[in-house]
């Protein structure tokens, strides 16, 4: 009997002693996965909370754990509302992630924890008062009554909708004729875009192109890139995503994506050092790092930190109108082109609106003709699905226009969760449709976008 208790204390001890060391491996060297599930929540939770004004429990529970990986589910996050930061841990101990909110400039990550560093290369930037303006949308956001119960009705279908829909917006003929939104979301509320984001960085590249700042054929785009096989890589292979780099775009494990995204403070440097695993124009590979070196390819054109810092809102969110639109930074200044910019479903709308009238607004060409037409060609490369300016021809899921019963000229801006814009220019129509849908419940927009086609009345 004195032998078994001596046992069972032994084991008990180790038991303890072994679960001492784990929790000190975790909290000393947390593994990397752990890391990109705080960095990631901390970020998300933070855009949420200072951008959208949303409860951080909330933001947590529903835009972190119950869509993902069940790790996220022991995070616990912190906000510290009079230093404008987040912080996640799991279990709320252990590899901790932290984000800062800096004003006009949104969100960043910090994965090295490194606030001082942070606020050195992008100090607060305020936040510009928002606009009273009650003019009818687009000039204003006063939305006239229009008589169209037929696309109201379609909107009321939580089928048609999707699962989680936030905010549903349909432009006729340059007017919002229908909107809806999901609960706790209204039309002030900012929605991220994720890979939507990518048109947008493309279009501010196009602003630059129209003032001959930039083009298509340049090469020897980054300094590291001069000289041997990198030199070779033009603007236009990685607007077409077809850059050569062997950028891993995987999810749900530590990839080049997740690493850049939430453990790296400056997000260009993975992206910027790989090999080429083709030549550049050979192959398509879908990579939000490419869409980041355009950020900093256009941030480095224009020359001076601040004047970049401020030319997205002077060149094309101030001319459309776009008061709620926030592109957010890394923790060392570049903008995340990839994947972080917020607005206001009424806002997308604008920006598809935007490209929907050739990059025209009220009489003003702010993009070339030859870049809305590069938004609008497909790349060989893509097989026809991707254009040759951050832009979708195939719908969500791969459907072509003709497989998902469209007009031949529709073009997306497509993003992670279930964000999409559809811009048909033939009808006059765009469709904006924003939510929390993970791609694994199989929901396709252009199932929506088809009905409210037939839904219009004739021309």
């Amino acid at each position: 009997m004195g032998f078994v208790v001596r046992f069972v204390k032994s084991l008990a001890l180790l038991m303890v002693v072994i679960v001492a060391m784990g929790a000190t491996w975790l909290y000393v060297s947390p593994p990397e996965l752990l890391r990109v599930g705080d960095g990631y929540a901390a970020k998300i939770v933070c855009s949420n909370v200072f951008l959208a004004g949303r409860d951080p429990e909330q933001v947590l529970y529903e835009d972190v754990q119950a869509p993902g990986n069940p790790l996220l589910r022991l995070v616990r996050v912190a906000v510290d509302r009079q230093e404008k930061r987040v912080t996640a841990r799991i279990l709320g101990v252990f590899a901790p992630g932290y984000a800062i909110y800096r004003g006009a400039l949104g969100c960043s990550s910090v994965p090295d924890g490194d606030f001082k560093a942070a606020a050195s290369a992008v100090p607060d930037r305020p936040v510009a008062p928002e606009p009273q303006n009650d003019e009818i949308w687009p000039q204003g956001n006063a939305v006239a009554k229009v008589d169209d119960s037929r696309v109201d009705a379609l909107l009321s279908d939580s089928d048609l909708t999707g699962p989680a829909a936030r905010g549903v917006v349909v432009v006729h003929n340059g007017r919002i004729i229908a909107e809806r939104y999901g609960g706790g979301f209204n039309p002030t509320t900012p929605l991220t875009g994720w890979s939507m984001t990518k048109t947008v960085n493309a279009a501010i590249v196009g602003r630059l192109m129209l003032d001959n700042r930039i083009a298509f054929g340049d090469a020897a785009l980054l300094p590291q890139w001069q000289g041997g096989d990198h030199s070779a890589i033009k603007l236009s292979d990685l607007l077409g995503m077809e850059s050569g780099l062997a950028f891993n775009e995987s999810y749900g494990t530590v990839a080049d994506v997740t690493r850049m995204l939430y453990l790296d403070a400056d997000m260009t440097a993975l992206p910027a050092s790989l090999p080429l695993e083709a030549s550049p124009g050979e192959r398509f590979n879908y990579s939000s790092g490419t869409s980041v070196l355009i950020s900093k390819i256009w941030m480095d054109r224009i020359g001076n930190m601040q004047a970049a810092l401020a030319y997205p809102k002077k060149a094309l969110f101030d001319p459309l109108g776009m008061s709620s639109a926030v592109l957010e930074v890394d923790a060392r200044g570049t903008f995340a082109g990839s994947s972080y910019l917020y607005a206001t479903a009424r806002d997308w709308a604008r920006f598809g609106q935007f490209l929907l009238q050739d990059g025209v607004w009220n009489g003003q060409r702010l993009l070339p003709e030859r870049f809305m037409a590069a938004m609008r060609t497909p790349t060989a490369a893509s097989g026809g699905k991707y254009t040759q300016a951050q832009a979708w021809l195939a719908a969500p899921g791969g459907d072509s226009s003709a497989t998902a019963g469209l007009p031949e000229d529709t073009f997306w801006m497509e993003g992670h969760d279930g964000q999409s814009v559809a811009i048909v220019p033939s009808a006059k129509l765009v469709v904006v449709r924003l939510g929390l849908t993970p791609s694994w419940l199989g929901y396709r927009p252009q199932i929506l976008v088809k009905e409210i086609l037939a839904a219009l009345p004739r021309q």
